[in-house]
């Protein structure tokens, strides 16, 4: 029997359905829960998927409203029981308003998604950036290699408060040690960005993805959704998806992609 995911479709989401269609491609059963539905409904759900999107319109600030929400509770619930829970984006944003990361102290909201600091602006952005695996163990990046080019992954991004930032000297320092930190933006070798434009948004120590200290709750902007079939894979990557790109095939343009990866872990730690 296929281990089942539940996406959760907060209003003003707008991934939550090719969310689903990624988990089902590689083999896990994914359905759609609304906001509004009893917690209860999370208790069958192997794991858990906040998707992309603007929830509640970004009012206040992105993700806040919609880490009030009843079903939320729910969600922290699952995570400190040990179940996978996935943020992306906008998802990612209610985590972190959530205080579901860092979970160094448990509870208490200690990372804010500042809006993004580019050297001409601020604000949305939507464009491609390399990821790599990060010092901090979380069953979503086991796929990752550990460093080097081959393990800088093209993911996209789009957003406009998506730089990790924290008023806590503690938190700033074990994140200084790695704690925490599972995915950092990449420069084309592999190695942490250090400025614009690998960093795309100016988050601090170039993260991408934060963990709790468990590894079962990961919150990543980047859309690996929005690359995980090859013709999702601009050419333009360079690389060695680039290059992957350029040579598939018709027949190959459904082939995997470097976001499926992600999904492909939470499969393997259901297993």
């Amino acid at each position: 029997m296929k281990a089942h995911v539940v996406v959760i479709q907060f209003p003003g989401v707008n991934c939550e359905y090719e969310t689903v269609r990624v988990l089902e491609s590689v083999g896990l059963s994914a359905s759609v829960l609304r906001w509004n539905a009893p917690q209860g409904e999370l208790r069958s759900a192997a794991a858990i998927v906040l998707p992309g999107g603007f929830s509640y319109q970004d009012r206040i600030r992105a993700g806040v409203v919609a880490a009030k929400d009843r079903i939320t509770d729910g969600v922290l619930e699952a995570g400190a029981a040990g179940k996978p829970v996935l943020g992306i984006c906008n998802g990612a944003q209610i985590l972190v308003e959530a205080g579901a990361v860092t979970g160094f102290d448990p509870g208490v909201i200690d990372l804010a998604l500042a809006p993004n600091r580019m050297p001409d602006r601020s604000g949305y952005l939507c464009r491609w950036v390399r990821l790599s695996k990060g010092p901090a163990p979380c069953l979503f990046t086991e796929f990752m290699s550990e460093s080097g080019a081959e393990g800088a992954f093209p993911i996209p991004m789009a957003h406009a408060e998506g730089r990790f930032v924290t008023a806590s000297e503690d938190t700033e320092n074990r994140l200084q040690r790695g704690e925490g930190v599972a995915v950092f933006y990449a420069d084309a070798k592999g190695d942490r960005a250090t400025g614009f434009p690998e960093n795309p948004n100016g988050s601090m120590l170039s993260i991408a993805g934060i963990s709790n200290p468990d590894g079962n709750v990961l919150a990543l902007m980047p859309h690996p959704e929005r690359a995980a079939w090859m013709h999702q894979v601009p050419r333009s990557v360079g690389g060695s998806w680039g290059r992957s790109r350029t040579e598939v095939g018709s027949g190959s343009l459904f082939a995997p992609g470097p976001g499926r990866g992600f999904f492909e872990s939470l499969r393997e730690a259901l297993a």
